[in-house]
């Protein structure tokens, strides 16, 4: 298997940005295009845990569009053959301060693109 296929790797990279684009956007729309379209799909947040495509967009539906611009810092990117990668980044948002973010993303290239199949976003206090 090879491990970060440059050509895999540049597509991983770029449908990950266009989440990131969409989340600090709320484009409700791409963030439920890139989510896997399952019932076995779940997504871990910072105070919710949602099992299944619907109940993930109920939750991006009803989400304050407020104060979503953040910051990203050490993302990586590893994807795994053609078909498979993860996504970690942390994230800070000027209105936490002393707080990190954490978002981690499986994805997986499905029939119609890449789509994240598992989800899970968490905020702790930063450690100096």
């Amino acid at each position: 298997m090879i491990v970060n296929d440059p050509a895999t790797l540049a597509e991983v990279e770029a449908v990950f940005r266009r989440y990131e684009t969409a989340l600090v956007e709320n484009d409700v729309a791409v963030l439920d295009e890139l989510f896997w379209q399952d019932e076995r799909v779940i997504r871990y947040g910072g105070g919710e845990n949602l099992y299944g495509a619907s109940e993930i967009l109920e939750f991006r539906k009803g989400r304050s569009p407020q104060d979503l611009k953040r910051d990203l810092a050490r993302t990586v990117i590893t994807t795994f053959g053609t078909e498979f990668a993860t996504a970690s980044t942390l994230f800070y948002r000027t209105t936490a301060a002393g707080k990190v973010g954490r978002q981690m993303q499986t994805w997986v290239r499905m029939a119609d693109g890449w789509r994240v199949v598992a989800a899970h976003v968490s905020v702790i206090e930063e450690k100096r």
